[in-house]
Formats: C-alpha cells, sequence, structure tokens
C-alpha cells in the first residue's frame, strides 16, 4: 500500500530514526527502511550523501544556484532551512506540516502542493559547492572570496579548463552551489528542486538547471544496463556501490587529500558534470557498421567487438585483417581505464531532450554527471584525450559543464555545509 505525503511518518522523530539507519547503511550509500517507513524511501542521512552510490533512479532534476546574498550568516542559515525541507521531502512529506494547504486562506502556502499524494519515489537530495563559493582559484586568481571560505577550499576544487571541441554556454555551465534531485517520479524530483529554490529567494538565484530521463548508468549489478540516445547500452562497467576497493581509491576524497582547514571533504567526492548535445540527425543516417565502430560495441549485445557478451572485458589487442577490431579511436577504447592510468570515474548521467532548435533539429543528448576523487587526475585528462582523438566527437557539441564539492553525509542533527562554515 502507498502511503500520502500526509500518512508518511514526519517530524524530529522521523528523523532521528532515518538518522540512526543511513549510519549502518551508509557503506552502501542506501540503509533499509525503519519500519512504518514506505518502501521507496532512502535515507538522506549518513556516512556518505544520497544520491551519490544510490541504486540511480529513473529521473533528474539538477539545478546550479548563484550566491547573490554577501552576509555568510544568511547563507548558512539558508542552508539549515533547506536541509530541514530536503530530509521532509525525502520522507515524502510537505517543506512544512500541512504546508500546501493547511496554513489558512490568506497565508502563501509554504509547499507549492505538486507532490500532495504522491510516494516519495526514491527522492534523494545531493548538494554540491562550486569553486566560486571559495574565492580565487589557480584559474581565476583575482576571484572576490566573498564568504571568508579561501582557506577550506577543498585542494582539487579547480574550474574545469576548456576543452577542444566544445561550444560553453555560460548560462548551462558553472554555479555556486548544486542540488542534484533524482527520483523515480519526475513530478518529486521537480517539486524538491521548486520548492528549494523558492525557499532560497533573496539569498540564491537558479543559474541553470536540467532535467533528466532514462538514466544512463547503472550503480547495482540488479540493474540493467540503459541505452543513450544512440541507442547503445551505456555506463557498462561503472564502478558500483559494493566496489569497495575502487569507491576508496576513485570515488571518495582521502583524510590526506587536503590540508586541515578543507577537512570537511573527507568522506565526499567530487561533482563533475558536462551537457553533451547529440547531433543526432547525422548519427542516425550512419551506417550500422559505422556506428559500432565509432563506439567499439556491437548495438545490440552491447558486448565489446570480437567478444560474445556486453560485461566481457575488452580486447584490445584482437586484430581483423591486419586491422584492431576495436579501432583505435573508437570510445570504448580511449575512455576505457587501461588508456588512463587505471582512472575510474562512478558515472551517474541522463538522457535529455529539450525540444528542437530553429533548424528543427533536436536539442537532445547525455546529462553527463561523474563522482570523482580528483577531477584533475580522472576527469580532466580523459576528457582532453576523448576531444582530441574519439571518433565520436563528430557527433557531439558539449555546451555546458560544471565541478562541485559534495562533503560526505549527515549525521542526526547536522545540516548542509554545517562543518564547512562552522568547522
Amino acid at each position: 500500500m502507498k502511503f500520502s505525503r500526509r500518512q508518511a511518518i514526519g517530524g524530529a522523530a522521523a528523523a532521528a530514526a532515518l538518522g540512526g539507519a543511513a549510519v549502518a547503511g551508509g557503506a552502501v550509500g542506501r540503509a533499509t527502511a525503519p519500519s512504518g517507513l514506505h518502501h521507496d524511501t532512502v535515507a538522506f542521512r549518513g556516512q556518505r550523501q544520497a544520491g551519490i552510490i544510490t541504486e540511480v533512479q529513473d529521473r533528474l532534476h539538477f539545478v546550479a544556484f548563484d550566491v547573490v546574498t554577501k552576509d555568510k550568516t544568511e547563507l548558512a542559515a539558508l542552508l539549515r532551512r533547506w536541509t530541514a525541507a530536503a530530509e521532509r521531502m525525502t520522507l515524502g512529506e510537505e517543506v512544512t506540516p500541512n504546508g500546501a494547504v493547511g496554513l489558512g486562506d490568506y497565508t502563501p502556502p509554504s509547499d507549492t502542493g505538486e507532490a500532495l499524494g504522491l510516494p516519495p519515489s526514491n527522492l534523494t537530495l545531493t548538494i554540491g559547492f562550486g569553486p566560486g563559493l571559495f574565492g580565487p582559484t589557480p584559474a581565476k586568481p583575482d576571484r572576490k572570496d566573498r564568504f571568508g571560505l579561501a582557506s577550506r577550499r577543498p585542494a582539487n576544487l579547480n574550474d574545469l579548463p576548456a576543452f577542444p571541441g566544445e561550444r560553453l554556454d555560460p548560462n548551462k555551465s558553472f554555479g555556486d552551489i548544486c542540488i542534484q534531485a533524482c527520483a523515480d517520479d519526475p513530478q518529486v524530483a521537480v517539486h524538491a528542486v521548486r520548492n528549494l529554490a523558492r525557499i532560497g529567494f533573496g539569498v540564491v538565484s537558479v543559474r541553470w538547471s536540467q532535467l533528466g530521463f532514462g538514466r544512463t548508468s547503472s550503480t547495482t549489478r540488479s540493474q540493467e544496463t540503459p541505452r543513450n540516445l544512440f541507442g547503445f547500452k551505456d555506463g557498462t562497467n561503472n564502478v558500483l556501490a559494493d566496489d569497495t576497493k575502487l569507491l576508496d581509491d576513485w570515488v571518495w576524497v582521502g583524510a590526506d587529500d587536503n590540508p586541515a582547514p578543507a577537512s570537511w571533504m573527507s568522506g565526499g567526492s567530487y561533482l563533475v558534470t558536462r551537457r553533451i548535445r547529440m547531433d543526432i540527425e547525422p548519427w542516425d543516417r550512419t551506417t550500422l557498421l559505422e556506428q559500432e565502430q565509432v563506439i567499439g560495441r556491437e548495438k545490440g549485445s552491447g558486448a565489446p567487438l570480437g567478444q560474445e557478451i556486453e560485461f566481457d572485458e575488452p580486447n584490445f589487442e584482437l586484430t581483423a585483417n591486419g586491422s584492431p577490431m576495436i579501432p583505435v579511436d573508437a570510445h570504448v577504447r580511449l575512455a576505457h581505464p587501461d588508456s588512463n592510468d587505471g582512472a575510474h570515474l562512478l558515472r551517474r548521467g541522463y538522457n535529455f531532450t529539450d525540444g528542437s532548435d530553429g533548424f528543427g533539429h533536436l536539442d537532445a543528448g547525455l546529462f553527463f554527471i561523474a563522482f570523482v576523487r580528483d577531477p584533475g587526475k580522472q576527469f580532466v585528462p580523459m576528457q582532453r584525450k576523448l576531444m582530441l582523438k574519439d571518433a565520436l566527437t563528430e557527433y557531439l557539441i558539449p555546451n555546458g559543464q560544471a565541478v562541485f564539492a559534495c562533503p560526505p553525509g549527515l549525521s542526526a542533527g547536522q545540516w548542509w555545509g554545517q562543518t564547512l562554515f562552522e568547522g
């Protein structure tokens, strides 16, 4: 039986129960829901933020904010309010008790109400902080330290460089704070972002946002490998929630990665986004053989060329008629850890379609999301190589990107960013 939002357990007692359960389940990013909670509720508190190694949901609403206040105290107060609202929404509740219709006829509702009656739908809310919040970086040494946080900037939180072939739109890039809302119901994800933006009015402003559907990766072995809008299975051999060694090596920030003032990032991860428009119409006119050569996999099975099934390891030594079966410029070859000093990324992207442009071409593609321990060592070299050598780039138009520092999870009573602002 599905609970309505008013039937779901609320208040401080629910928060405390959820927080305790999350600690036990933090190693896999998702705790078993305490008795009485809806079956599709994901623990908000725990060792790690939900929405990283949590089983990937079907829908995304991602938003990046610019901080418009100059008052550090006001920003911290907003983060407290956001945390309380976010925790309630992940439980399937309104932002405040009876916030949609129960505050009186002449009072603006504190909840916009479009999620009334909907289940929690595995909603996760993940927060990250961008380089602009911390003042100067090597790429932008003259940026002002608006909130006295420069000494607390994590060592590897730097503005991403420009890459060959991209057409970055500043209105689809950067940001001081991000929130990633993932859910199995798009209205639940949209409701969460809409209400956090409403609460933030006057303190932050929306810089850009992106809706996503059709996840393009998996984080658990039980999930089927999805397909991207080119029709190929995507995210094969992704880092999974139970790959403890890979997670420690390539996803979670270590205690020794930062100086003491930035130790608040220990156990967190860096979030990298790329909005990649796919040049779909030319791709659709390309032969199947060429498509498979560009990707390096069979379109039907997802197997690497020369192999039988999807999860077979690519064999880059195999040849046919004197040529590599997986071409030297194939995406699979160039993106593989063997071609990138063993580096792994935890991918968590989504398909998107935002209508069409003025020429009648689909504005659609991949909203790429990856979580990494060090963007400069993992993402940047790989991306530069792909943009220079990958045959797939002929069909891609990257037009947005950003990077954020996502702190570890919250213990009972903590609020988003507390260890950053209070030490």
